[in-house]
This record gives C-alpha cells, structure tokens and sequence, in this order.
C-alpha cells in the first residue's frame, strides 16, 4: 500500500522528523550522505493508526487493578512489582546510565552491543514502571532520559538490538505517557540507523556505525556481522523493524522510515518473490544478492521475531496488512507441516531445517512461538483455530516441562 497524504493519528501532535538521507555504497559498506533535497512531506505511514481508538480498544486499564479481582491474582500480581522494583532498585545504585547490572560482582556493564549508547536498561524499564504505577522510579527513568541519554556517540551497533530496544522502549513509553521526549529522541535516534539500509536490495546490514556527522569518519558506515555466512544479513534482525519504522514515519511525518522497512520486509518485494525452500524461511539473506546464502531454519534463535512481526504487523494495521497476513499463514503452514515434531515421550516442538536435513532440536527462544501462534488463532480462519491453539499450548507445555524437568 503507498503512502499517502491525510490527517495523522488522534493523540499526541506530531513532530516533523529532521530530513532523510542519500546513500551511497562504498566497498561493500554503506556511507551516508547529506541530502539537498525538498523538506520531508507530510505523509502517513501505509496504515491508520489510531491513538485514542487504541486506548479504547484495551481490554484492561494501562494502570490500576481490575474489577472483581480475586484476592490470589492480586497478590500475585503485587508479588511481580515487588520483584520489579528489587530489580530497579539495584540497577539504580550498582549500576544506572550502563546497559546492564552484574548482579554477582554489582557493577555496571556497557558493552559493545550498542554503539556507544548507555542505558539501555533504563529504557527497556519505562513502560514496566509506569504500567505498575511504580511512580517514582518512573520518574528517576524519565529524568536520566532527559538529562543523561546522550545520542551523540561514536560505535558500532546492532541495527536490530538499538531498534528493539532503544526505539522500541522509548515508541512505548511515549504512547503510553504522551510525554515528548521519549518521542524526540526515538526520532533523533531513527535517523542514524537509516544508512544501514543502503544495500542494492535495500535489505539492511547488521552494523552500524552511529557517529556523529562531521565528527567521525565512519559516520553512516554499515556492514554485516564477521559471524554471518558470506556477508548476509540475518532474518530476526532485518525482518523486526517495520513495527517501529512505520510509527517513526506516523509520528513525524517523514515517509523515509515507513520506505525503508515497507510491506513489511525491506527491498522491492524481496522475500515475496524469493524461493522459499519448502514454503520456509531460512535466516541467512544477502543484501547484495537477495538471495539465500545458506539453508538454515528456525524458529529459535536467528529466525524467531520475523514471524512475531508478521502477525503483529498484520494486527497493527487495523488487519488491512493483508500480504504480511498471507506472509504469515504460508509460514506457519508451512513449519507445521516440516518442522512440528513429536518426541518419543509425547512432547511437540519445533526442529530446525538444515539443508533439507532436520535437526532435532528446539531452542529456548523458539518458546515465545506458543504466545504468537495463540495470537494468531484468535484470528484464524475456524478451521485453523482450534489447531493452531492447540499447537501454541503443546508448544508451551513443552518449554514449562524443559524448566520444570531440569
């Protein structure tokens, strides 16, 4: 679906994003460079998104309890904001503004994950604070963005890991709170991740480089990690953008984000017209190429939220996103007539696809799976609803018994 002109959501106003970028490739990396062209046009992102019909639309308050609460669910759910602000608690006084506390030497750790951006746990907490009313150290997380999280840095970073977390964080707490400098920064943010996708195929690369124009001379450089096969980029990683690049282009009204991670997959139709081995994914993708570079599935890690983003994606745009709906069906088709297996004890997972070869083995982070197959059955044609809701609890029972036998 193109972009195109309109009222942008009820909510919050929206701020103009600063101007898109030129690229360039160079050597196999991707430099980026100033753009002399018009001012941003003001676009909406290709769906409707509605702020307050979404708030309407929650089947819970953000905050507070609910009505008819029995006594056990309350407690519990007090136990869970206890055990969060012991966490909070502790990252504040070992180890605030670093991306991670050590908990056994109580010391902070930053990192080379993100380029040079701190606190990432800071971020990644503000929506969790502020849904558990955990009023104060929201407050404490508000202020070290506003006076502490400093954008101007010089590293290398995980396109997917800043995305997810950093923008992914702070998208959330903005909607949530309406308070503009968790959306000023998510679009300020945004912007020097946009090079990485300047790639014949328009498919992004892993890495990139975050400094500050003018001052470093990698500046919008991009590359593909060394431990991917032959230079690829991988499917988890360029397949979870779109939920976040769609609401940057909604926000701002720059159509740049929203064409950078379109429909939902980057690249001119990329992964549409791409041979699928046996209707499946694999997770090694040139962006020079677009082609496989090695026939390697899984719903674990490497593959697991390109098919979380689907559904989601689906969802999210009011269920008018009907390619990334087919995208999602044909791959759970698909897994459940190639992967979905049985052990000899009568527990169900999902194997792993090498080269036509099945490896008997499911990973820990193949579990999120059961949540998002039951979210999808509860939008599935009735003759997939009952199967798929049955898989999703199958597939949970067998993580909670890899725990609960170990």
């Amino acid at each position: 679906e193109k972009l195109r002109t309109g009222t942008r959501m009820a909510g919050p106003p929206a701020r103009t994003a600063p101007g898109s970028r030129q690229q360039q490739v160079q050597g196999g990396q991707s430099r980026a460079q100033p753009s002399a062209g018009p001012p941003a046009r003001e676009t909406r992102a290709p769906f409707r998104f509605d702020y307050e019909r979404f708030r309407r639309s929650l089947r819970h308050p953000v905050r507070g309890g609910r009505p008819g609460e029995d006594p056990e669910t309350r407690a519990r759910r007090m136990k869970i904001k206890e055990m969060m602000k012991f966490a909070w608690d502790n990252y504040k006084q070992y180890a605030l503004g670093k991306n991670e506390l050590r908990p056994l030497t109580r010391n902070g750790h930053i990192g080379n994950m993100f380029g040079g951006l701190r606190g990432a746990t800071v971020i990644d907490a503000l929506d969790t604070l502020y849904i558990m009313e955990l009023e104060e150290e929201f407050q404490e997380a508000k202020q070290w963005v506003e006076k502490s999280f400093d954008l101007n840095v010089n590293g290398e970073a995980s396109l997917f890991e800043v995305n997810i977390r950093y923008i992914g964080g702070l998208l959330a707490a903005y909607y949530l709170t309406g308070e503009e400098v968790f959306k000023s920064k998510a679009l300020e943010l945004g912007q020097k991740l946009l090079p990485a996708f300047n790639t014949p195929t328009g498919i992004p690369r892993g890495v990139i480089n975050l400094g500050r124009q003018g001052t470093c001379p990698h500046h919008g450089m991009s590359w593909s990690w060394g431990w991917a096969s032959a230079g690829s980029s991988i499917l988890a990683e360029f397949g979870t953008l779109h939920l976040e690049f769609l609401h940057l282009s909604e926000l701002s009204g720059n159509p740049v984000f929203a064409e950078k991670a379109s429909n939902p997959q980057p690249g001119p139709q990329v992964l549409s017209r791409v041979e699928k081995p046996q209707g499946l994914y694999p997770n090694f993708l040139s962006p020079v190429t677009g082609s496989w570079v090695q026939h390697h599935v899984s719903i674990g890690g490497l593959g697991d939220s390109f098919y979380e983003y689907l559904i989601k994606s689906w969802l999210m745009s009011d269920k008018k996103d009907s390619e990334a709906k087919k995208m999602y069906d044909d791959a759970l088709e698909a897994i459940e007539k190639h992967l979905v297996k049985k052990s000899a004890g009568g527990l169900t997972y999902i194997a792993e696809w090498r080269g036509g070869i099945l490896d008997h083995k499911m990973g820990h982070l193949a579990c999120f799976s059961g949540g998002m197959i039951a979210l999808g059955a509860a939008h599935a044609a009735q003759g997939r609803r009952q199967r798929h809701m049955e898989l999703a609890a199958e597939i949970t029972s067998t993580c909670h018994e890899s725990y609960a036998r170990s």
